[in-house]
């Protein structure tokens, strides 16, 4: 789901935190094993800020559902606070309005829970470089709320929306939906490279870097 690894890249350091210390334990295991680098664990929203802090690490995993650290304003102090790391938010829940939420207070990556181990590191690898990941699920979300209007999206939307052509709103459309370029090609009967060129534009012209990105601004910000 989540791409093929480049096992020549540099060793991601990572936080894990999680209110439960079984939790921690265990996917502390899992990512040891598959040779990521645990620098420390947080069990609090604090603990979170202050490790990061002092140990710098690439990325920062954490349970949405930790009391402290679960709201879209801890989330903000602790992007804030570790400015140069990835927030990688564990959930149990695809809702629409949690994905916008903590990707709207900071956070790189979404991934749910019962994601297999080595999707989960695979997710971690490309975020510490500096890629922005949502799962499948979380996706299909964010198209699920791209026809509905108002509440929904009120606290996620962008105001300032980029002009894009016809052409381009249809290729973003299918981006949403998850579609590669090969489909989208057959789907607008054009070549890959004309996708190619009118996915890079689209890239260009939201300031986004990867296709998670340009699907969750699209929802957030009401294009789709």
């Amino acid at each position: 789901m989540f791409g093929v690894v480049d096992t020549n890249e540099p060793v991601p350091r990572v936080i894990v935190a999680d209110s439960q210390h079984f939790f921690r334990a265990g996917l502390r295991g899992v990512l040891e094993e598959a040779g990521v680098a645990v620098v420390g664990e947080a069990s609090s929203g604090a603990e979170i800020i202050a490790l990061g802090r002092e140990l710098a690490p690439d990325v920062i995993v954490i349970d949405l559902n930790m009391t402290d650290a679960s709201d879209a304003t801890a989330l903000r102090d602790i992007a804030a606070a570790s400015s140069d790391a990835q927030i990688m938010v564990l959930s149990s829940s695809a809702e629409a309005a949690n994905v916008i939420q903590a990707l709207s207070a900071g956070a790189a990556g979404y991934v749910l829970k019962g994601t297999p181990p080595d999707e989960l590191v695979s997710a971690i690898r490309q975020l510490a470089c500096g890629h922005v990941l949502v799962s499948r699920e979380a996706i299909d979300a964010l198209v699920a709320c791209a026809s509905m209007k108002g509440d929904s999206l009120a606290d996620g939307q962008i105001t300032e929306r980029p002009e894009l052509t016809s052409r381009e709103m249809d290729v973003l459309r299918l981006i949403v939906e998850g579609a590669d370029n090969a489909t989208i090609g057959l789907q607008l009967s054009i070549s890959r490279h004309t996708v190619k060129q009118h996915v890079t534009n689209i890239f260009e012209k939201l300031d986004v870097r990867t296709r998670a990105e340009a699907a969750v601004y699209a929802v957030r910000s009401g294009l789709i």
